[in-house]
């Protein structure tokens, strides 16, 4: 029989597993552009329950699956998340009552944690998380049959989870074309394998030296720029850092280690490495030209590159006080998210990345911003203090990403003294033409109507870099490179990012197109911003309105809303 205890601690096992591979789901993630990882948005989610039943006294199965399925709702981040905290939350359902269990138990709780999750999906896609958690409990239906031994049902569970995430592949061409298996459901199978860890062998998993999810839902953005500027905290003798590969001649016989006494004279951290057929040098000095003057002298130089070691310290810091500020603002206006008596007849709440965005939603009528977006899911609970802190008798919630409207629509059934209604946005342009729309002589499922049907009529256009090495339509995409999305759909690569958005907007404007908003985020220039303005002016011809905004937002250098 599985106790609360055992159930406890299994659940923290499987959280500390998924912790630890995070990385490695979100490298399964096969397009290019920077996401909402399913391995972050996962192992978030349920170490949330990890942290409570860490805190916890309960003692009963029941009580430790109910504390574990709340804490995952409130903190449910992206689709994989919500789905995720929908499962154990249908298991949690199942163990009412009961204050242990067998294998015939846990086999009927995973039905209805399967069931939750599929009824939560509109379109319920084959070869997912859904896939690997339907097959799981359908072997656990025939352990249970045969032996009500609880670790002999749950080990047939992992098993058939595991043997389904490979089968992923055959089930979505996209996986199979990739030649990766799903993210979500390999999430899944990590989890179990955690639980499996100290149910059958006693062994909790842990954590080591990787950080809490918990710790890094708070610092993570400030933490990576607080290492860059920290990379430098000590003097910097010399500007620039200088490194080159020298190509050796048969007929130069020079000592390398002449080259390295040389350069000590001009600088520090000198490493000179070679072999018979090159020289490869590194150091940090005011003179870099010296540096490749005396190298010529050993041979041909290959390979060259400089760089401002004072300036990049710099920038490091400049980002890094730049994103502590806007963390403690996040933090505050978290804290200022209080629950309020509903007064108004109606509010508005929306997700955007950005202090452009921000106002412009604000000025449109929002009376909360949630910050967040691609990359940043907000989690269920985020969602639902800033509905909380609405006064208004019905709150319409444009969540202004696809991976995000799953985690609001849990927000409905957790509200009890309002009306809430979800606007699926799938992108930010399709969230300020939505609020545009809205008309305060129409009743509340009218503006619902009218608001979608106005979000779907808008063409987005993206451009933002590559976070991965990718192939697309026969199209090599490096990590890095200039990407250009058309409504999701990736249709060029570019090496800058004003010659992307012109081509870009050229490309989606068809004849009846009247209006082109141009929003670009906080990487980009004013001068870049403007040259993008007037080249895609030049480009759609007068009879297209264009307009200019500053959303400030990452990860994207432009957006364009096009109607």
């Amino acid at each position: 029989m599985i106790n609360g205890s055992y159930y406890k601690n299994a659940l923290i096992s499987g959280a500390n597993n998924i912790i630890r591979q995070k990385e490695e789901i979100n490298s399964l993630n096969i397009f290019p552009v920077p996401d909402g990882d399913t391995g972050t948005n996962m192992s978030m989610t349920i170490e949330a329950a990890s942290k409570a039943l860490s805190e916890s006294d309960a003692v009963r199965i029941d009580d430790v699956a109910s504390e574990a399925a709340s804490a995952m709702l409130k903190s449910a981040r992206g689709n994989s998340g919500v789905i995720l905290s929908l499962l154990f939350r249908g298991i949690a359902n199942g163990l009412k009552g009961k204050e242990e269990i067998d294998g015939k138990d846990f086999a009927a709780a995973l039905k209805i944690g399967v069931d939750t999750a599929y009824k939560a999906v509109m379109n319920p896609t084959e070869g997912t998380i859904l896939t690997v958690a339907r097959m799981a409990y359908e072997a656990a239906k025939v352990a249970a049959e045969v032996e009500a031994d609880p670790v002999i049902v749950f080990s047939s569970t992992v098993s058939a989870a595991n043997d389904a995430l490979n089968r992923t592949p055959e089930m979505l061409p996209v996986l199979k074309k990739a030649g990766v298996v799903d993210a979500g459901g390999k999430g899944l199978c990590v989890i179990f394998e955690g639980m499996l860890s100290l149910l059958r062998d006693g062994v909790m998993i842990k954590l080591d030296e990787v950080k809490s999810m918990s710790a890094e839902a708070e610092d993570s953005a400030a933490e990576f720029f607080r290492n860059a500027a920290a990379e430098f905290d000590a003097v910097i003798n010399f500007t620039y850092c200088t490194e080159f590969i020298i190509g050796r001649s048969e007929d130069n016989d020079k000592d390398p280690q002449q080259l390295r006494a040389f350069l000590e004279t001009i600088g520090d951290c000198v490493v000179v490495a070679d072999d018979e057929e090159i020289i490869k040098v590194h150091v940090h000095t005011e003179h870099p030209g010296k540096a490749l003057e005396e190298a010529l002298t050993f041979g041909q130089l290959l390979t060259v590159k400089i760089e401002n070691m004072k300036e990049q310290h710099r920038k490091a810091a400049e980002k890094y006080e730049k994103e502590k500020a806007r963390m403690k603002a996040e933090e505050l206006k978290r804290e200022e998210l209080k629950p309020v008596e509903p007064t108004d007849d109606v509010g508005f709440v929306a997700v955007a990345a950005g202090e452009g965005l921000a106002s412009v939603f604000k000025d449109l009528g929002c009376q909360h911003i949630i910050s967040g977006g691609q990359s940043m899911n907000p989690s269920t609970d985020d969602i639902y203090r800033a509905v909380m802190a609405t006064p208004a008798k019905t709150v319409f919630v444009l969540p202004n990403n696809k991976n995000i409207i799953l985690a609001a629509e849990q927000v409905i059934p957790l509200v009890t003294d309002r009306q809430v209604m979800i606007v699926p946005t799938k992108t930010v342009p399709q969230g300020l033409v939505a609020m545009l729309s809205y008309s305060p002589d129409a009743t509340n499922e009218l503006n619902a109507e009218f608001m979608l049907n106005a979000a779907r009529n808008v063409s987005t256009g993206m451009v933002t870099y590559a976070a991965r090495n990718s192939e697309f339509g026969g199209t090599k995409i490096k990590e890095g490179d200039i990407i250009a999305l058309n409504n999701g759909k990736l249709t060029h690569k570019d090496k800058d990012p004003v010659h992307a958005v012109i081509k870009l907007a050229k490309d989606m404007t068809e004849r009846d197109t009247s209006y082109i908003s141009v929003i670009y985020g906080e990487e980009v220039s004013e001068a870049q911003a403007n040259a993008a303005f007037e080249g895609i002016k030049a480009k759609v011809g007068g009879d297209v309105e264009v307009t200019l905004i500053d959303g400030g937002q990452p990860i994207y250098y432009f957006m364009l809303s096009v109607e």
